[in-house]
């Protein structure tokens, strides 16, 4: 079975909202479209350029799709990643099926979340998710996230649609590996490993020498 891996940008308080410009999505009067560019510089790309430098799948959502369609296919051929994304195999979710245009695209639409999960059930290289907000709260829904890899910017949005809403499966996640970037963006990966674990602190009272000093 190929993993489903969530690829996200988020504000320190979980905002994924238009991380890359002002017009990318301004619903609900977001107003703080493009918060990611001044964090940007050479280390994020290099993580990015590692991130897809594997054989992968794009799952996207309907809007997602729509501004990634509208911009790489139109990039010069000698563009590393534009080259790795037009070749990918795209799907998109949608209520509503219709023809695409870019190369290696198909929709999904019906029964999705049996559709994801025969997608993964099959063979072919892993699966990518990236923007995606309101499909990615569905694949929350019913599990079928395996992986996220997440660059943390050091920002707080108060307001806009977040990656973590109510009603997502609590889970467990395992560090796959982190790191800072000079500007201090936290890039960090990791596995969905099992139900939450609870539990109690087992708190000891100080004795009377402890309380003396």
């Amino acid at each position: 079975m190929r993993k489903l891996v969530v690829l996200s940008f988020i504000s320190l308080d979980g905002v994924m909202q238009a991380p890359g410009g002002p017009e990318e999505d301004p619903t609900g009067g977001f107003q703080h479209g493009g918060w990611t560019v001044p964090y940007f510089d050479d280390f994020l790309g290099k993580v990015m350029a590692n991130q897809m430098s594997k054989p992968f799948d794009l799952l996207l959502g309907r809007k997602t799709y729509e501004i990634f369609a509208s911009h790489w296919p139109f990039v010069e051929d000698d563009d590393p990643v534009g080259r790795v994304i037009n070749n990918a195999m795209k799907y998109m979710v949608t209520r509503t099926p219709r023809d695409l245009d870019w190369q290696n695209s198909t929709c999904i639409s019906g029964d999705v979340v049996q559709e994801i999960t025969n997608l993964k059930a099959s063979d072919g290289p892993d699966m990518q998710v990236h923007g995606s907000g309101d499909l990615i709260h569905t694949l929350l829904k019913h599990g079928l996230v395996d992986e996220f890899w997440l660059k943390i910017f050091p920002v707080i949005l108060g307001t806009g649609k977040r990656l973590f809403q109510d009603g997502v499966i609590p889970r467990n996640l395992e560090l796959l590996g982190s790191e800072v970037s000079p500007k201090g963006v936290i890039v960090a990966s990791y596995a969905v490993s099992g139900e939450v674990r609870t539990g109690s602190f087992a708190l000891e009272s100080p004795n009377d020498e402890e309380i003396v000093q």
